[in-house]
């Protein structure tokens, strides 16, 4: 069992199975869990210790895969205890491996009536409506990496696409494909407003916008800090944005005028120099309350036309400084530049998270950056890239026809919308 939600369904099993001798709980870890829906709200030992206190219960094991079928064959039960809800449906072929797996260790396969009225994932989506707090959310970023190949992070520039992003889910036999976050991007919230993209926005103001997204949305947000500012004030961007609940900030190592990287490299400017933002960086983790806040550096060195071992010496320098993960950024088209970038990296530092933006080299999917050695991949402005197109065709329709009859292909149904925000059924 998963364990974060506990209803009589999951007791009655626990009962049953009291009935037949000790009974022993595969608990599925974040990693399991996160690679077929999404991580629950409680850690592992969280969930262990509630569950290893319910009454029945003998022992409790991790189950790190979502297959039952490792840990039947290294326990060699007697019995497995399951709902029947597993006759049909996605989980058909794991119940047909679990029957062959206690068949070749001489046990069997008990099933129950699976408990009705109760359900594990409408369950959920009405926690899901309660909220969250900015403990729980500030932590998860973290837990995400530590137990998933790629996290999957989506530009959010207002509470509706955030909304969108906390909800949508894709369903690939056992697996429920979902985004693991939302990418507060400088470019994307300023352009909602019609507004230069320009690093003189005022916290308070990207604040205000940021808590529209936190109020009805529960998934961790990485905030795009630019080049944080000045160290004084950046020390004062990290203490705000903690207290809030983002998991993380990225912040440039460049300075001079704000203008997008992909651009070409003249929008660089000049990347500040290697002490000057190690100092930031450090002076940020001097500054942050818990250890979960991520502050994460990113390198311009390949924007700016330089080599790789320029972005190496920086990042390797980053790193030492205390950052907590490394955005390597490019415009050029075919990726190989950041994948040579991820390898070398790598052979130094194992296990510190790499952050890649693929705008200009889309054609990589998810699984082989996971293969160069990225474990969070943000796309990052593509909600609004999205929504400006359908606005503008929706509006050039009324035009022409002089009505809006004509438009209402192009709309999502009212009653729809109103479904989408929570309370207002």
């Amino acid at each position: 069992m998963i364990g974060d939600i506990m209803h009589p369904g999951l007791i009655n099993i626990i009962n049953e199975g009291a009935r037949y001798g000790k009974v022993m709980i595969g608990l599925f870890t974040d990693k399991a869990i996160a690679s077929h829906r999404r991580l629950p709200y409680m850690s592992y030992e969280q969930r262990k210790n509630v569950v290893e206190n319910i009454k029945g219960v003998g022992c409790v094991v991790p189950q790190d895969e979502w297959s039952y079928v490792p840990n039947l064959l290294h326990y060699k039960p007697d019995y497995i205890i399951h709902g029947d809800d597993w006759k049909e449906g996605p989980e058909q072929e794991l119940r047909q491996q679990t029957f062959d797996a206690m068949r070749q260790i001489g046990g069997e396969v008990i099933e129950i009536p699976y408990t009705q009225g109760i359900n594990s994932s409408s369950l959920n989506k009405e926690l899901n409506a309660i909220g969250t707090t900015p403990d729980v959310r500030l932590k998860s970023l973290r837990r995400l990496i530590a137990a998933k190949p790629i996290v999957r992070i989506m530009e959010a520039h207002d509470g509706l696409s955030g909304l969108i992003i906390e909800n949508i889910e894709v369903q690939k036999g056992l697996k429920t494909e979902t985004f693991d976050g939302m990418w507060s991007s400088s470019l994307t919230d300023s352009t909602s407003k019609g507004k230069p993209d320009i690093e003189a926005v005022d916290l308070t103001t990207r604040m205000q916008d940021l808590t529209n997204i936190l109020e009805c949305t529960t998934k961790p947000i990485i905030y795009d800090g630019d080049t944080g500012g000045k160290p004084e004030h950046f020390v004062f961007t990290v203490r705000t944005l903690e207290r809030n609940g983002i998991s993380a900030i990225i912040i440039e190592d460049k300075i001079g005028l704000k203008k997008n990287s992909l651009f070409g490299t003249d929008a660089v400017q000049t990347q500040d120099t290697i002490e000057g933002f190690c100092h930031k960086i450090r002076m940020g983790k001097e500054a942050q309350v818990t250890r979960d806040f991520m502050i994460i550096a990113r390198c311009e060195s390949l924007i700016a036309g330089k080599s790789v071992d320029d972005a190496l010496e920086r990042t390797f320098a980053y790193v030492d400084a205390g950052a907590d993960g490394i955005m390597i950024h490019s415009k050029e088209k075919t990726g190989e530049d950041i994948r040579e970038f991820c390898q070398r990296f790598r052979e130094k530092h194992p296990s510190v998270p790499i952050v890649v933006v693929p705008t200009t080299y889309n054609h990589i999917k998810e699984d082989e950056l996971h293969q160069w050695g990225v474990n969070i991949v943000i796309y990052a402005n593509h909600m609004l890239r999205a929504a400006y197109p359908a606005m503008y065709k929706c509006a050039e329709t009324i035009l022409e026809n002089e009505r809006s009859l004509e438009a209402n292909p192009l709309c999502m149904p009212i009653k729809q919308i109103l479904e989408l925000i929570p309370g207002t059924k």
